[in-house]
C-alpha cells in the first residue's frame, strides 16, 4: 500500500486533523513535524485526485485526538507556570491518555491498514511537542533518565502535576565532640513521640530523641534551608559509635533534599554556614553538588577504617607483652560474633574481618594507645575486649588480661574503590 493509499483511507475515517494524519507515517520521514507530514499528505492526495484541498479538510473536531493536538501551546504555558517556583536545568514531560483516545489511536491504524505499532502514538507526540515548547520557554534540557522536574499531563482530568526530584550534596564530616550520633536517635521509652502515658517522657525530656544533637541535625537543616526544600535526609558511609570522634579526612556523606526550589547553591558558602551552625561540634569539607547515584555509592562504600583507641587493662602489663600481642594481631583474620551491645538491633551472626595493620604503646602499666587499620565492619572495641569470647583472637585474650576501650577516635575512612573523584557523580554549578 502506498503512502497516498494510506492517507486516503485515514482521511475517509472521519474528521482527522493534520497531526493525527501525520503520526501514521512518522517513522517514514525525518525532519518534519507530524502536523507538517499530515498537511503534506492531504495536499498530495488532493493533487493526485484532482480535488480542492478544502474538500479533504476535517469538517469538525478530530475524532482521534478530540482536539488535543491543538493544545500543545496551552499545555506548555500551564507547565511553565507550574514549574516557575523551581530552579532546574533538566526536565521531562509525561502524558496520561484516556482509554478512549488510546483506542481511537489503535482504530485509526486498523482503518488505514497499518500495523498497530506503525508511526507514532498520540502520547509520544504530546510528550515531545509540549516538552520541546517547555524547554524553549525555560531554557532547559530534556532528560529521559533522571530529570530535575517531571511534568505530568492528565488529559482525562485536564490537570497538570509537577514531580520534583531530590537534590544532593556530597561531602565529608568530622565529628569533634563525643556522644553525638550520626543521625537522629528516637527515644526508646516513648518511641520518638516525646510523650509517655499522657505526660512528657522522662527519658528524653519531651524531645523525642535519646540525644539532643546528631551530625544530621547539625548539618542537614542548613542545606535544607539553602535549597528551600520540603525535607532533608542524611546518608552516611557507615557510622562511628556515638562516643567516638570522627577525625582525619572525615567520613563521606550525602544530604538529600526533597522537592528543592533552589539547586544552584554555592558549596563553599554551605561549608561555612554549616561549620558556623555546628559551633565546633562538627565540621564539613569537600562539599559538592552530586547526583542521585552518589547516595548508593556512599551507602555501599566498602571502606577500610583507621582507629586510635585509648585502652585500659585490668592488670599491669609490660611493653614486651603488648608488642607480642599486637604482632599476633597484625595482618590477622578476626572471627567475630555480633557484639552483645548490638545484638538487640542486628542479626547474631559470625563475621570474618581483616586487621591490616595494628600498633601501640603503653602510656602506663594499665593504659595504652593503640592504632588499628582494619577492614570495614571490624568491631574494634571487641577486638580489644574479646567480648566474652565472641571475638577471636583479641588483645585481651592474647594478653590474658581484661581490656577495655575507654576512648575511640576514627582517623580515616577510605574505600578501596574510591568513587568520589568520578565526575559522573557530581553536578556542575553555573559558576
Amino acid at each position: 500500500m502506498t503512502l497516498l493509499d494510506t492517507a486516503r483511507r485515514a482521511i475517509d475515517t472521519g474528521p482527522l486533523c493534520d497531526p493525527c494524519l501525520g503520526r501514521l507515517v512518522a517513522d517514514r520521514s525525518f525532519g518534519l513535524t507530524n502536523d507538517e507530514r499530515g498537511r503534506s499528505l492531504r495536499v498530495a492526495v488532493a493533487l493526485d485526485d484532482d480535488v480542492p484541498v478544502a474538500d479533504l479538510e476535517p469538517d469538525g473536531e478530530c475524532w482521534v485526538c478530540e482536539g488535543e493536538s491543538a493544545r500543545y501551546e496551552e499545555w506548555a504555558t500551564r507547565a511553565e507556570r507550574a514549574v516557575g517556583e523551581y530552579d532546574f536545568s533538566t526536565y521531562q514531560t509525561g502524558t496520561k491518555v484516556p482509554p478512549l483516545l488510546a483506542e481511537n489511536d489503535e482504530l485509526l491504524r486498523e482503518e488505514a491498514g497499518l500495523d498497530p505499532d506503525a508511526g507514532e502514538l498520540l502520547k509520544s507526540e504530546i510528550n515531545r511537542e509540549v516538552g520541546k515548547r517547555l524547554g524553549r520557554r525555560t531554557e532547559t534540557e530534556v532528560d529521559f533518565e533522571r530529570p530535575d522536574v517531571l511534568v505530568l499531563l492528565d488529559l482525562a482530568t485536564d490537570e497538570l502535576e509537577v514531580q520534583v526530584n531530590s537534590a544532593f550534596v556530597y561531602g565529608r564530616y568530622r565529628k569533634l565532640k563525643r556522644d553525638i550520633p550520626q543521625t537522629k536517635w528516637p527515644c526508646n521509652e516513648c518511641g520518638g513521640s516525646g510523650r509517655k502515658r499522657g505526660a512528657s517522657c522522662d527519658g528524653c525530656g519531651g524531645s523525642g530523641y535519646r540525644y539532643d544533637e546528631s551530625v544530621e541535625q547539625l548539618t542537614a537543616p542548613v542545606v535544607l534551608e539553602a535549597m528551600d526544600g520540603e525535607e532533608a535526609v542524611f546518608h552516611g558511609a557507615g557510622r562511628e559509635d556515638v562516643d567516638a570522634l570522627m577525625l582525619g579526612s572525615g567520613r563521606p556523606f550525602v544530604i538529600e533534599v526533597k522537592e528543592p526550589r533552589v539547586r544552584d547553591v554555592d558549596p563553599a558558602d554551605l561549608e561555612a554556614d554549616i561549620d558556623e551552625f555546628a559551633d565546633g561540634k562538627v565540621e564539613v569539607t569537600d562539599l559538592r553538588l552530586a547526583t542521585h547515584d552518589m547516595v548508593e555509592r556512599v551507602k555501599g562504600l566498602d571502606a577500610s577504617k583507621t582507629y586510635r583507641m585509648e585502652v585500659a587493662f585490668e592488670e599491669p602489663i609490660t611493653d614486651e607483652a603488648l608488642a607480642d600481642a599486637l604482632d599476633d594481631l597484625d595482618g590477622t583474620t578476626i572471627h567475630q560474633d555480633t557484639p552483645q551491645r548490638v545484638t538487640h538491633r542486628r542479626a547474631d551472626v559470625t563475621r570474618t574481618r581483616e586487621v591490616y595493620e595494628i600498633s601501640g604503646e603503653l602510656e602506663s602499666e594499665r593504659e595504652a594507645t593503640v592504632d588499628v587499620h582494619g577492614e570495614g565492619g571490624l568491631y574494634v572495641k571487641e577486638l580489644v575486649s574479646g567480648d566474652a569470647g565472641r571475638t577471636e583472637p583479641s588483645l585481651a585474650g592474647l594478653l590474658g588480661v581484661g581490656a577495655e576501650v575507654t576512648a575511640l577516635d576514627v582517623l580515616d575512612v577510605e574505600g578501596e574503590d574510591e568513587p568520589f573523584a568520578k565526575p559522573e557523580f557530581f553536578r556542575e554549578t553555573d559558576e
